[in-house]
């Protein structure tokens, strides 16, 4: 028997919220039940835009699915209570709705704000639970992306009429449609006011008013083109509120005002490079400092001159202290950090018989971590064996062979 298709009350109707209907199939599918019914409310995921949520007697609606066959299944939770047959009532969660109608209305703008002003089209188009994009056929400047959000947001507080209008694919042929569809039969059109037409079985706010607002959130290349993020209505506020928050915070920590702010960073980050030049030049000293201090302390063998300390410092200062030692001949450096997880450094003397990256293999292949280097210099970071222990471990690779 062939499934009967689904009445889509939201198609004359996305202000619905509730609605009573016949079950005609339940089927059991990953451990939940998929519900079909004569007639919904609730929206598939279709069209770039993601499906409904709400209740059917009870059981939630998690998921909706748009079937090949042109019936609508209901993905439940708990949904063996549902029967053929049986007669159910379902509640959309209208505040999820909204923000969709929202949105995809907004998303008409805005594209054919694009389309009108500067003949670019819109290629593409997804509406995410947090963030929407339309995909332009080609790069946009700032000024053309200014001038598209300005026009659309002049649509929205003219609160222009949208209407809904089906025809069928011929008649919509002959009518200036923002893109052409390729659907056959009756098409259903999204009419704003002397804006903008289109084919779209997606919600949409009556008037463009209740969009509220269609702000630019961001844009980036994409696929030669580019992708235009952009939030509407409830969404918009919710980015603003955000960026209020973060400015006010920011303010508060850096003492300006948030028209300042840009200056302030500024300021910050050249204060920022002039004290990493200073403690670079310091570095530099102490390393040259301890490097005496060590090289006088160095104990005699057979390998050269060597240097086994624990040392506080992070990388670039063992690398640093190590490298001074070893500016001197015939000496061989291990440095290591005092505290877990250690950094290690070894180093050799041009002319020393030693592999600093052998050692270092040898010393993540027992303590963990990862490294590498050269024969004359070699890091490694993630240790977990203690100083002392990574030292004697040290001693005895040096020691006990050549490289």
């Amino acid at each position: 028997m062939t499934p009967q298709m689904t009445d889509r009350l939201y198609y004359t109707d996305p202000y619905s919220r509730a609605f009573d209907a016949t079950v005609l199939g339940v089927a059991s599918v990953g451990g939940r039940a998929r519900v079909r019914l004569d007639r919904t409310c609730f929206y598939p995921t279709s069209g770039g835009q993601p499906y409904d949520t709400g209740t059917l007697g009870g059981p939630r609606v998690v998921e909706v699915l748009d079937e090949s066959d042109g019936s609508i299944s209901h993905v439940v939770e708990a949904g063996d209570a549902l029967q053929v047959g049986a007669h159910v009532r379902g509640v959309i969660d209208w505040t999820r709705r909204f923000d969709h109608m929202q949105q995809h209305t907004g998303q008409h703008l805005l594209s054919a704000a694009f389309d009108r002003l500067f003949g670019v089209r819109t290629v593409g188009f997804h509406l995410g639970a947090d963030r929407s994009t339309i995909d332009l056929a080609r790069e946009t400047t700032l000024t053309e992306i200014a001038a598209a959000e300005a026009e659309a947001n002049r649509i929205v507080w003219e609160n222009r009429p949208v209407a809904i209008r089906f025809m069928t694919a011929e008649e919509a042929g002959r009518l200036p449609l923002r893109k052409e569809s390729l659907r056959e039969g009756t098409l259903r059109l999204i009419d704003i006011e002397a804006f903008d037409l289109s084919a779209c079985g997606g919600t949409h706010v009556a008037r463009t008013g209740e969009v509220g607002l269609v702000a630019i959130g961001g844009w980036e290349r994409f696929k030669g083109g580019q992708r235009v993020e952009f939030l509407c209505g409830r969404r918009a506020l919710g980015r603003f509120r955000s960026l209020r928050d973060t400015t006010d915070a920011a303010g508060r920590i850096l003492s300006a005002s948030t028209g300042d702010l840009p200056g302030a960073i500024e300021r910050l980050q050249a204060e920022t490079k002039t004290l990493r030049r200073t403690a670079g030049l310091l570095q530099t000293e102490l390393a040259h400092y301890r490097a005496q201090h060590l090289a006088a302390e160095a104990e005699p063998t057979a390998l050269g001159r060597l240097v086994l300390r624990a040392v506080d410092g992070d990388a670039i200062g063992l690398k640093a202290t190590a490298s001074a030692v070893v500016a001197r001949p015939g000496y061989v450096v291990v440095l290591v950090s005092p505290t877990t997880p250690n950094l290690v450094v070894v180093a050799r003397s041009q002319g020393i018989d030693m592999a600093s990256d052998h050692v270092v293999s040898g010393l993540t292949a027992r303590f963990g971590g990862k490294g590498g280097g050269k024969p004359d210099l070699a890091q490694a970071g993630g240790l977990t064996g203690g100083a002392e222990a990574i030292l004697d471990e040290a001693r005895r690779a040096l020691l006990g062979a050549r490289a």
